[in-house]
């Protein structure tokens, strides 16, 4: 399959990674799949039998669910994390399925406003009054906002307007980078991420054996059901935890800002998966307060950026 290597699917190629990435930024921004088909064709990169891709190739790529590092349970049918390595986050396949107009898709059947991308979402933001990971979602009258969700373990006291919070961090993410000595600290930190990043790879696959192991010793009558069952979920939980930071390190590492000179041109035309990987790479978490009245919309004194070490000593 397009993006792996191997049959198994617990070895992704990282270039075809980065491809895949870019082309579900695409849909989700708008572009069809025809036109997507067409770049990644423009581009030089052909399917895993080295054809050309289409549209109808390119959808049920995109359908796989795969591709998100998960499966159907094979009881519900509902979709359920695997654990094992991914090329794009099961929100975004979600979102893929859910995208009006794509041929293909497996729809809700129900109307929706079109989904937004939530930059700093994904655990780099969190609640300054709880410090639970704050979630992308929309208001009642339908506006981007960033929340603390109690259905979440969270305090459910924070909200903050999506476009003025990502336009705020934005600003001061590429000002830091203007600083002198900034790029080379990127680079430093971009290579303490690919350290932990190679030790999470070779941890999620002892964990993979231990999984296998698991599976044969009771296969051989040497655990019972539930000792077998108990011990694979705690296996499995581990392996999701391991991937989840994995991915999370992952958008930093890839970003493709090495020859960039003018970043502040660059960001304005990235594709999502890019300014979200420098986003990661410059910053360890962004914290939101609560605001001071019901209905401000400042969020300059709600905001507090903390820095990576090596970017803000730079």
């Amino acid at each position: 399959m397009y993006g792996f290597d191997n049959q198994s699917l617990t070895r992704v190629r990282p270039e075809e990674r980065r491809v895949a990435r870019e082309a579900v930024s695409r849909v989700l921004k708008g572009q069809s799949q025809a036109e997507v088909a067409a770049w990644m064709t423009a581009e030089g990169h052909s399917g895993t039998m080295g054809g050309a891709w289409n549209s109808m190739t390119l959808g049920r790529f995109l359908d796989n669910p795969a591709i998100a590092g998960l499966e159907p349970d094979p009881g519900t049918g509902e979709l359920r994390e695997t654990g094992r390595e991914a090329l794009i986050t099961p929100e975004e396949f979600r979102q893929l399925q859910q995208r009006p107009g794509r041929k293909g898709s497996v729809r809700s059947g129900q109307a929706r406003e079109a989904d937004n991308d939530y930059l700093l979402a994904g655990g780099l933001t969190v609640c300054d009054a709880c410090r639970t990971p704050m979630t992308g979602g929309r208001t009642g009258a339908g506006t981007p906002s960033y929340r603390c969700q109690t259905s979440r373990g969270g305090c459910g006291k924070v909200r903050i307007n999506a476009s003025a919070f990502e336009d705020h961090v934005a600003e001061h993410i590429l000002g830091e980078l203007m600083r002198p000595g900034a790029r080379a600290a990127l680079d430093k930190a971009r290579e303490q991420m690919a350290a932990e990043a190679a030790e999470l790879r070779e941890q999620a696959a002892g964990l993979e054996k231990s999984r296998a192991e698991l599976g044969e010793s009771y296969a051989a009558g040497e655990l019972t059901r539930a000792a077998f069952a108990s011990a694979d979920r705690s296996v499995t939980e581990r392996v999701k935890a391991a991937r989840a930071r994995l991915r999370f390190l992952e958008q930093a590492v890839e970003v493709p800002v090495g020859g960039v000179e003018d970043l502040a041109r660059w960001w304005e035309h990235a594709p999502f998966p890019s300014k979200r990987g420098l986003a990661v790479l410059t910053l360890e978490r962004v914290r939101v307060r609560p605001a001071r009245a019901r209905g401000v919309r400042a969020v300059d004194d709600r905001v507090e950026l903390d820095w990576r070490t090596a970017v803000a000593a730079a």
